[in-house]
């Protein structure tokens, strides 16, 4: 099951960094998402995010957080919190 949660953006290609706001719910580390745009769709596990470049361990509505990325994303690309 899949529930949105936020959409991307920003990316930052040379560190493969996407920056994800948080529109609903919340967000932690070892959670799985899966991000689907017009040319993304993959799902990831949460190794680490940033605020503001200080390490958290989770991210709730209103954030806006770093996330690491497997693959290239772009912006507007919506963001899904993937749950058994």
């Amino acid at each position: 099951m899949e529930k949105l949660i936020g959409k991307i953006v920003h990316y930052f290609n040379k560190i493969s960094v996407g920056i994800i706001e948080i529109t609903e719910g919340e967000l932690k580390v070892g959670d799985t998402i899966h991000i689907k745009g017009h040319t993304s769709d993959f799902n990831q596990q949460i190794s680490s995010m940033q605020i503001e470049h200080q390490a958290v361990e989770k991210a709730k509505k209103g954030d806006s957080v770093g996330v690491k990325v497997d693959s290239p994303v772009h912006e507007h690309d919506q963001v899904y919190l993937v749950t058994e």
